[in-house]
C-alpha cells in the first residue's frame, strides 16, 4: 500500500549509514552473481528449507535434500538465504525499506552493533519461519526477516517522524512512521490468518518484527530515547 521514498530524519550520531549501503551493495552484487544460474537446485542450497533444517538441526552437518545442489550446512543457511532474491521487485522492495529506515536505526546502534542487529533479526525471522511451517520443503530467501527488524526497531524508535510515500505507488503523501509503518505491520499479522499459498514467508515477517521490537531495547546507544520522546514535529 504505501511505498517509502525518505524521511525527516536527519543523522545524529554517524557521518554516513556505511552498514546499510554496504548491505545493500552486497544483496545487489549477489542477486547479479546468481542471475546467470539456470540451476535452481544450486540456489536452493544456500535457502532455508524448513524440513532440512528441523531434521539436520542448527548445529547439525550437511543436509542434501531433493531441492539440494551443494552439501551446505543448514546452519549456514540462516545467514545466507538473506541475501538472495527470487527477482528485482523482490530486491528493490526490500532495498528501498532499508535505505529509507536503515540509516536511522544505526544511527542509533552504532555501525557493528547495527550489522549485529539485523544478522540476529534475519537468523530469527528464519527460525521463526521453520518453527511454524517445520514440514515445508519451499526454500526461504530474501532480506524481509531482517528488514522487518529494522521497521520494528525504527517504529520503537521514531514513531512520530515523517516519512514520504507513494501511496497505491502514484500518490506522493507526507505520513507519520506510525502510520505508514503501522499499516505495513498489521498486514503482516492479518496475512497469517487468511488461506494462501502464495510465495511470501508471512512467519518471516512476524519473526523479525518481535526480534526487532526486542533487540533495539539493549542494543541502541546509551542515552538514545525510544519513541521520539522530546522530538518537536513540524
Amino acid at each position: 500500500m504505501f511505498v517509502p521514498l525518505s524521511d525527516d530524519n536527519a543523522l545524529k550520531s554517524i557521518p554516513f549509514q556505511y552498514v546499510t549501503v554496504s548491505l545493500m551493495a552486497i544483496n545487489v552484487i549477489v542477486f547479479l552473481l546468481t542471475q546467470g544460474i539456470t540451476d535452481v537446485r544450486a540456489i536452493a542450497s544456500f535457502a532455508i528449507i524448513p524440513a532440512e533444517l528441523i531434521q539436520v538441526g542448527v548445529g547439525g552437518g550437511p543436509a542434501n535434500g531433493p531441492l539440494d545442489a551443494l552439501a551446505i550446512p543448514e546452519r549456514y543457511t540462516l545467514v545466507a538465504y538473506m541475501f538472495l532474491h527470487g527477482g528485482w521487485m523482490h530486491l528493490i522492495s526490500n532495498m528501498l525499506f532499508l535505505w529509507v529506515f536503515g540509516d536511522n536505526v544505526e544511527d542509533a546502534m552504532g555501525h557493528m552493533k547495527f550489522l549485529a542487529f539485523y544478522i540476529a533479526c534475519g537468523v530469527i525471522a528464519g527460525l521463526v519461519h521453520t518453527f511454524a511451517l517445520p514440514g515445508s520443503t519451499r526454500p526461504l530467501i530474501g532480506a524481509s526477516g531482517a528488514v522487518a527488524g529494522v521497521i520494528a526497531a525504527y517504529l520503537m524508535l521514531h514513531p512520530r517522524v515523517n516519512v514520504w510515500v507513494l501511496v497505491m505507488r502514484y500518490i506522493p503523501l507526507r505520513l507519520s512512521a506510525t502510520i505508514v509503518l503501522g499499516v505495513w505491520i498489521a498486514l503482516q499479522v492479518v496475512m497469517l490468518f487468511v488461506p494462501q499459498q502464495g510465495p511470501v514467508a508471512w512467519w518471516a515477517h512476524i519473526g523479525g518484527l518481535l526480534a526487532g521490537a526486542v533487540l533495539v531495547l539493549f542494543m541502541r546507544r546509551p542515552g538514545v530515547t525510544l519513541f521520539d520522546r522530546g522530538l518537536r514535529v513540524t
